[in-house]
């Protein structure tokens, strides 16, 4: 079976109706079938789509940036950080060595002692509503599926 690189339009918005994210005005997100490049259930959705269909699809947190993980939010001694460095709430920083890939903190709370933080996605434990409208679906190149993504407007180019 072919690997298909599928263009699409697209306005997240959370389960109250609130616009999360949107492509309007912006060039079409394009992503190659399998890659891992967009969230699962948006994936399994678009398998069959075709280019000019719109749809509404509803994904369960669990296919989209996964549960709400509790251990992933956690106290860190204000010690920890470099003394001259100053903390806001709403900061984000990854922890760990920038070849491995962590999870980005968000710093929720600070007193003097300690600094809240959680490393969920923000969208983590949220089913995501996506109005989609396909634009563009073609075959992908070998080349393309060799490198695991798109190529081309609203993909990835090499140079």
């Amino acid at each position: 079976m072919s690997s298909r690189v599928v263009t699409f339009h697209y306005v997240l918005k959370d389960k109250a109706g609130k616009v999360l994210d949107s492509s309007q005005g912006h060039e079409p997100m394009t992503y190659l079938e399998g890659s891992g490049q967009i969230i699962p259930g948006l994936e399994e959705a678009l398998k069959t789509a075709k280019t000019g269909d719109k749809q509404n699809v509803h994904v369960k947190a669990a296919e989209a940036y996964g549960e709400h993980d509790k251990s992933l939010m956690f106290d860190v001694p204000r010690t920890q950080f470099p003394p001259t460095e100053k903390i806001e709430v709403g900061m984000k920083f990854r922890a760990g060595s920038p070849d491995e890939p962590s999870p980005v903190f968000t710093v929720t709370s600070i007193t003097e002692q300690n600094v809240s933080v959680d490393g969920n996605h923000p969208l983590a434990g949220q089913d995501l509503f996506f109005d989609v409208e396909v634009t563009d679906v073609r075959d992908a190149t070998l080349d393309e599926v060799k490198h695991g993504h798109a190529h081309g407007p609203g993909g990835h180019h090499h140079h």
